[in-house]
């Protein structure tokens, strides 16, 4: 684990009409580490992920990538207003126009971050494996004249991202699944698989949320290994959405804590446990009741 910095958020904040889903949210991610945001239900941890990825973005505040040799301002991906100031300087036009009309979360991706869902969002209907092939469309050759003539160089894209695919499916272990339809597989499967197929988009960054969800107790230990090697062996740095503290506390690195939006703990684990904020904002204790 490095002391980088590689995903920094300052001041962020979420609005939506007269409701402050956050309010003035810092975090910092360290490179190569295992990074958990908790808090109770409608604390708004999903809500700095859908942030951080561009489903959201963000009312105020910054957020920082700093992966793939660059450091990139989520924001500013997803498009700015125009101002009259723009109109005034035809570079400055065309930088708005371009991110009006290409930002998303796909550049965010490119960037760097990926995530998966509380639900999970697979291609039901497709097989496994192609599940993890479309995630790697930014990757392969899309030269239509290359396919047409099947170049030694679309053939070379086109192995490389099946092996990229089943490589990914032995870590998660499913490569006997690899021909059954999505939708066939167990739930935990399927948690999985959605993690393989974020790995296969090549990110630095992966953000899940609620990976656990759903899970035994054997699955979430399998769940704990497995997101300790992507640290370990794959150099990643993951920020995790979760509820099994017992998880929570057996593999993270940094904590941050969110109750209704706002900050109210970070730390190590052994810091968080026993912080008297952190205890009454999961058991309803008043203030006066911690005195």
């Amino acid at each position: 684990m490095s002391d980088e910095i590689v995903l920094s958020v300052e001041n962020l904040m979420m609005h939506f009409g007269g409701i402050k889903a956050l309010s003035d949210v810092s975090l910092q991610v360290r490179r190569n580490s295992i990074f958990a945001l908790i808090g109770p239900n409608g604390a708004g941890k999903t809500t700095v992920f859908n942030c951080l990825t561009g489903f959201y973005k963000a009312t105020g505040g910054r957020i920082e990538l700093n992966a793939r040799g660059k450091k990139t301002n989520v924001i500013q991906l997803l498009g700015e207003q125009f101002r009259a100031a723009d109109f005034a300087s035809p570079k400055r036009f065309g930088s708005r126009l371009y991110y009006k009309m290409f930002g998303g979360t796909h550049l965010v991706n490119r960037a760097g971050l990926a995530r998966t869902f509380q639900n999970i969002r697979l291609f039901k209907e497709m097989s496994v494996i192609e599940n993890l092939l479309v995630a790697q469309h930014m990757w392969v050759n899309r030269n239509m004249l290359a396919g047409i003539f099947n170049t030694k160089a679309y053939r070379k894209a086109e192995d490389d991202a099946m092996s990229t695919a089943f490589y990914w499916l032995e870590v998660v272990d499913l490569v006997d699944c690899a021909n059954r339809l999505a939708g066939e597989l167990s739930y935990g499967q399927q948690r999985r698989l959605e993690i393989a197929r974020a790995m296969c988009t090549r990110p630095q960054v992966i953000c899940l949320d609620e990976p656990a969800a759903g899970l035994n107790p054997q699955e979430t230990e399998a769940l704990s290994g497995m997101i300790r090697h992507l640290r370990d062996d794959h150099d990643m740095t993951i920020v995790l959405i979760e509820h099994d503290m017992g998880m929570v506390m057996g593999i993270s690195d940094d904590i941050v804590v969110l109750d209704h939006g706002n900050v109210i703990a970070k730390g190590k684990p052994e810091q968080i446990r026993n912080d008297p904020k952190v205890i009454a904002a999961y058991l309803g204790a008043d203030e006066e009741e911690l005195v």
